[in-house]
């Protein structure tokens, strides 16, 4: 069957800049799969989103315009009711017939088909295609269903009584089929060939396009518009990287950025400009902030990395003389960057510590208090673990930097700008004379603040960055706000991440119910869902980093205390699967693990030699007291690998136990003391990961 290239626009008012790049490419996917599972398209058709500022559209190739006729099986009736004793139709029978438009003549076409318990008619018929025009109209339908709209729009159609709901009002709908218009019908438009360009530069106002496959070029000769938004971004960064060329700086690496840029102009053109140096008083972060966040502006950096005066526009018009643009946005940057300034002198008037009373007055939650009460708490965690890890000196530093680190809350700047939190603590502590440790613990204590974010960079930042977490964790996890779901509205999730890391890759000698203690974590119950939702964390962490499932859940199994062990333990996990005696092993250490759960009463890791009757028990006995002499002094040092290698030479004793010793014997007293042997074995085999779970 013949096929042509089909195009679709949806020109609407300006959409969303922040979902824009999410809205087109749901819109192409989720049209062109309903197309597909009607039989319009298949999997070799290439799929072309647009999207700009005013249009949300698609490109498909390969699309028939009419599906294929389908042969289908449609039931009737059971056949206890369609026919009678003698196998002749009934009334009922040609009355559904009937109403399908058949009549006696297909009775003998009719099947019979299990139905359940019963056996049913069914009659084969011929369903013919679907028009492109229905198809498109279904699958437009169902591709907007599922857009990812953040905030829905009402607005009446030009009837003046119809209501429509979607993202922003539309005023167009293309849809072409190579060069005819396909007839569909929706949001009170018929479907043309007819778009509109650029507001201000297009050449022609309104572009009438071609054919589907003329599409994107028509709207960049004759409407200024680069409708692709992949093409339109890469166009923008081209051109940033080309100005700042110039200056010899760098723009600012920022995608979302760049995201929303692209989302916001329909023909880039990149402009250089500047402000005053005066401003550069002002800490860099606070400026970046203001230009990105209030004027989406590019600031530009030098090679070490320093804001400069100059900064990068990206204007959606092309003069011939660009003064006046340029002109504009520096007059429109000067009053941002004058309140950064104005907030920043402001708040060194008051030192942080002259701040930490207000503190008593901000309302933390209204389960666990104040601002002020939670201060009190992490600073207590912070010194006790700073007790811990370096003695009286860094037990003062952390308590110190606890104490300042919220203080910065109650600033103007951080009022003004949530992000700044902690980055402005630190420049106010250092003009008010603390130290640099303490400064830096102050803005560190919020990291790490996302995947892949580095950790604090001195000793009393982890103590307050691991306690501020801690204690976040303990305090809701203690009122039973857990996360729920994709649900975590006070990022728990991204709280246990933060502690695991720091717990890992700085190898601190913390075990997890000191740190429960610390954080006076009293309820039992409370103390049991942290914990198991932080060896989730860290299972889910260890996976995604490349450890296998067998390997994560023989180490995480045992729930290690120190988590600083846990890159150690799994390597020697790692090492120990690959010994040739690793499966079986395994096997025998989950027998084992099954036969003292069975066992009646407890059973005591201890052995009698006197009741050691068989030559298999002394071979084992003896094996494992020469195997414990090599692997506890390595255990005792942290070399797991050594120690759960030297395990490898209990393979031929454990297989001849299990040979030829019978465990559960009818002497109890041989019973107790071949159990007692295992449980021995099985202390020894599992001090470093639990090995039952390697075996498959």
């Amino acid at each position: 069957m013949t096929t042509k290239n089909l195009l679709v626009e949806l020109f609407v008012e300006e959409l969303p800049p922040k979902a824009l790049k999410k809205l087109g490419e749901s819109f192409a996917a989720a049209l062109a799969t309903s197309l597909r599972s009607q039989g319009f398209a298949d999997d070799k058709s290439v799929v072309t989103p647009f999207a700009s500022p005013r249009r949300l559209a698609v490109h498909v190739t390969d699309v028939i315009a009419k599906a294929a006729d389908k042969q289908v099986q449609q039931k009737l009736m059971p056949v206890a009711v369609a026919l009678d004793a003698a196998g002749n139709a009934t009334p009922a029978l040609l009355k559904k017939l009937a109403a399908l438009g058949a009549d006696a003549s297909v009775v003998p076409t009719l099947t019979r088909q299990p139905d359940g318990k019963a056996e049913a008619l069914f009659l084969s018929k011929v369903e013919r295609g679907m028009s492109l025009a229905l198809g498109l109209a279904k699958a437009l339908w169902e591709a907007l269903d599922r857009l990812p709209i953040p905030k829905v729009m009402s607005y009446q159609l030009p009837d003046g009584w119809t209501t429509v709901n979607f993202v922003r009002p539309v005023h167009r709908l293309v849809a072409l089929h190579g060069a005819e218009v396909v007839d569909v019908h929706m949001f009170g438009l018929a479907a043309g060939r007819e778009t509109q360009g650029h507001r201000f530069e297009a050449v022609n106002p309104i572009v009438a396009i071609k054919d589907a496959d003329s599409y994107a070029e028509q709207l960049k000769t004759e409407g200024a518009v680069i409708a692709s938004f992949a093409e339109r971004r890469a166009e923008i960064e081209k051109q940033l990287q080309a100005a700042a060329a110039k200056e010899n700086l760098k723009p600012i690496d920022d995608d979302a950025l760049l995201d929303e840029v692209a989302a916001l102009v329909e023909r880039p053109n990149v402009l250089s400009c500047q402000f005053e140096k005066e401003f550069l008083d002002v800490p860099q972060e606070c400026l970046i902030l203001t230009m990105k966040a209030n004027q989406k502006y590019f600031p530009l950096l030098d090679a070490t990395g320093k804001l400069t005066n100059k900064f990068l526009v990206v204007s959606n018009i092309r003069p011939d003389d660009g003064s006046a643009v340029i002109g504009g946005n520096e007059r429109v940057v000067r009053p941002r960057l004058a309140d950064a300034k104005f907030f920043f002198d402001q708040d060194r008037r008051k030192s942080l510590m002259d701040r930490i009373p207000g503190l008593a007055k901000v309302v933390y939650h209204n389960k666990l208090g104040t601002q002020g009460e939670r201060v009190e708490r992490v600073a207590a965690l912070a010194r006790a673990i700073g007790d811990k890890l370096g003695g009286e000196a860094l037990a003062n530093a952390a308590d110190r930097a606890a104490v300042l680190a919220k203080a910065d809350l109650l600033t103007d700047m951080v009022g003004e700008f949530p992000e700044l939190q902690g980055i402005m603590g630190r420049y106010y502590a250092l003009h008010d004379g603390e130290p640099a440790e303490i400064a830096d613990a102050i803005e560190d204590h919020y990291k790490p603040r996302f995947a892949g974010d580095e950790l604090p960079r001195g000793e009393a930042g982890l103590c307050v960055a691991l306690a501020d977490k801690l204690q976040t964790l303990a305090d809701m996890f203690g009122i039973g706000q857990l996360p729920t779901g994709d649900k975590d509205p006070f990022a728990l999730r991204r709280h246990a991440l933060g502690m695991i890391r720091m717990l890992i890759e700085r190898d601190l000698p913390l075990d997890l119910m000191w740190l429960f203690n610390a954080a006076r974590l009293a309820d039992a119950k409370v103390a049991e869902q942290l914990s198991d939702f932080i060896y989730e964390r860290l299972a889910g962490s260890l996976r995604e980093q490349g450890y296998s499932a067998l390997e994560v859940d023989a180490v995480v199994g045992l729930r290690p205390q120190r988590l600083g062990d846990i890159p150690k333990r799994l390597a020697a996990v790692r090492a120990f699967a690959a010994l040739p005696e690793a499966a079986s092993l395994a096997a025998a250490n989950k027998r084992v693990g099954n036969i003292l759960k069975k066992a009646e009463g407890s059973v005591e890791a201890q052995v009698d030699v006197a009741l050691l009757k068989e030559e298999a028990e002394h071979a084992l006995f003896f094996a494992l007291k020469l195997v414990e002499s090599d692997s506890d002094p390595t255990f005792t040092a942290g070399n797991y690998t050594a120690s759960l290698l030297a395990l490898a030479r209990l393979k031929e004793p454990v297989d001849a136990f299990f040979d030829h010793v019978m465990v559960n014997a009818d002497d109890p007293a041989l019973r107790a003391n071949r159990l007692g042997l295992l449980a021995i074995l099985h202390q020894a085999m599992n001090r470093v990961a639990d090995l039952s779970r390697l075996s498959a």
